[in-house]
């Protein structure tokens, strides 16, 4: 692993239908030499503010929650230096997040930015929940938030570090 990585992103999206394109929760923390240095936590308004009850009972986000809150292509201002030419961590990365990013950005019809991408489900090859577990990372799983934050943990734990 390249020791010289000491700035990255990582994200998690929480989504209202089994369609990549309906984010509903932006999870996003910045961390630069073990530290977090940015959190972004956003609810967002996903197309037409339509919910699958099965995604609701996965991360208790329904329309009432998002019914005011911006669509994608507004956060999307908010978060894109975060993730372009970047340096972006996920869980199930190239399994769910880096996809839905990009197929909501498509949705929108903006740009799909470059980023480097790595994946700690592929690293470590175990659920996010059971490595929190074993690692005694603190998770409130399936809160975009807290889902990348316990990503950044374990990314860093990978490059040999910790949060400061």
């Amino acid at each position: 692993m390249n020791d010289q990585i000491n700035k990255f992103t990582a994200i998690d999206f929480e989504t209202a239908q089994g369609y990549r394109h309906t984010i509903c929760q932006v999870g996003l923390v910045v961390v630069e030499n073990g530290m977090i240095t940015k959190e972004i936590d956003l609810l967002v308004k996903p197309p037409g503010n339509y919910y699958w009850n099965h995604f609701t009972d996965i991360h208790g986000i329904d329309a009432s929650r998002t019914e005011n809150s911006p669509t994608f292509d507004i956060v999307w201002d908010e978060i894109r230096p975060f993730i372009a030419e970047q340096i972006v961590v996920a869980h199930n990365g190239f399994s769910f997040d880096f996809d839905v990013l990009k197929r909501t950005l498509e949705h929108y019809e903006i740009s799909v930015p470059g980023y480097q991408k790595y994946c700690t489900n592929q690293i470590y090859r175990e659920k996010l929940n059971s490595l929190c577990e074993k690692f005694k990372i603190p998770l409130n799983h399936h809160d975009a938030l807290s889902d990348a934050k316990a990503c950044a943990e374990l990314f860093l734990k990978y490059l040999g570090g910790k949060l400061k």
